[in-house]
C-alpha cells in the first residue's frame, strides 16, 4: 500500500513538470576579463517553460572548461549548481580566472523533474592592458552606476541641444537638421 502511495506522488510530481525548458543568458555572454582576475560581473540566466512562464526551482548547472582559458567558481570547483527563483533566474559570479588568454564557453544546463535544456555562454580572457585597466576602473563592486549616470547626463545634454535648435528655428524640421533620436522608422505608403 505504501509503495503505491509513493508511486502516485511521484507520478503527480512528473505531471507538473514543464514539457519544455528554455534557457536565456541575461548577463555575461561575451564578457571580457583580464587573465588572473576575479569576475566582477556574473552570469545570469532565465529559465522558462514552453509558454514563456518563468520556472521556479529548476537546478541550473554552470560548468567551466577543464583546460585552456577558464577558471574556478568561488567554491574552488569548475561546476556550480544554483536553483532558480520565482522569476526563473539563477546566476553565479566571483569566478577566479586563470592566466590563459583566449575564448571559452561555459556549459549551462537546466533541469526540472524529467525535463532538461542546455546552452553555452561565451567569454574571453585577455592579457591586454585595456582589459586590466577596465577592471581597475570598475573596482570590486562594478562601475555600471557611473556608466548609467554618464549616459543619462549625455542624453539630457543631447535633448537640450535639440530643443534649443528647434526653438531658434521653428520652421526647420528635426530631419532637416540631421538629428535622429532612437531607431529609424520605416513608413509604408505616402508621407504628407
Amino acid at each position: 500500500m505504501r509503495a503505491i502511495g509513493l508511486l502516485t506522488i511521484a507520478t503527480v510530481a512528473w505531471a507538473q513538470d514543464p514539457a519544455l525548458l528554455q534557457i536565456k543568458v541575461i548577463e555575461g555572454d561575451g564578457a571580457v576579463y583580464p587573465i588572473g582576475a576575479r569576475a566582477t560581473r556574473g552570469i545570469t540566466v532565465q529559465v522558462t517553460d514552453e509558454t514563456g512562464k518563468p520556472v521556479d526551482g529548476a537546478a541550473v548547472s554552470f560548468r567551466l572548461p577543464d583546460s585552456g582559458p577558464a577558471g574556478t567558481f568561488s567554491s574552488g570547483s569548475r561546476t556550480e549548481i544554483v536553483t532558480t527563483r520565482g522569476d526563473g533566474r539563477a546566476g553565479v559570479w566571483g569566478m577566479q580566472w586563470n592566466r590563459t588568454a583566449g575564448s571559452f564557453e561555459i556549459q549551462i544546463t537546466a533541469l526540472k523533474g524529467q525535463t532538461r535544456a542546455g546552452t553555452v555562454c561565451g567569454m574571453y580572457l585577455s592579457d591586454s592592458p585595456e582589459a586590466r585597466a577596465s577592471t581597475a576602473r570598475m573596482g570590486p563592486r562594478g562601475g555600471h552606476k557611473w556608466l548609467w549616470i554618464g549616459l543619462a547626463v549625455g542624453g539630457a545634454a543631447a535633448a537640450a541641444l535639440v530643443t534649443t535648435a528647434l526653438a531658434r528655428k521653428p520652421e526647420t524640421s528635426i530631419a532637416a537638421q540631421g538629428v535622429q533620436i532612437g531607431a529609424p522608422t520605416i513608413i509604408v505608403g505616402s508621407v504628407p
